[in-house]
């Protein structure tokens, strides 16, 4: 499958964005979908994920309450709604397709990724 991340840009503190991720390929409802981030000088990490058929999520203590994941099988398309958001949410978001929902927190364990896309909050 292929992914193809969009939505990002410069939004001020408190602002909102939201961030899509089109996939093409196989089958797109037959994966978890995650959305991870990497700020400069950092790790790559976990933001959201949703299973197969969108009723379940599970997000990072950090953006709990501000971000929401969801997906639209028949669109190929997964979402990452940023809300209220915050100068430490800059980073470039990546999403990324997965077959293990147990493992959905873990960032090896995603096979496929998009290319990523900046996400630059301002104080």
């Amino acid at each position: 499958v292929q992914l193809q991340a969009s939505g990002g840009g410069l939004v001020q503190a408190g602002g909102s964005l939201r961030l899509s991720c089109a996939a093409s390929g196989r089958t797109f409802s037959s994966y978890v979908m995650g959305w991870f981030r990497q700020a400069p000088g950092k790790e790559r990490e976990f933001v959201a994920a949703i299973n197969r058929s969108g009723g379940v999520t599970v997000y990072a203590d950090s953006v709990k309450g501000r971000l929401t994941i969801s997906r639209d099988n028949a669109k190929n398309t997964v979402y990452l709604q940023m809300n209220s958001l915050k100068p430490e949410d800059t980073a470039v978001y990546y999403c990324a397709a997965g077959s293990q929902w147990l493992a959905a927190l873990r960032r090896n364990e995603y096979d496929y990724w998009g290319q990523g896309t900046q996400v630059t909050v301002s104080s």
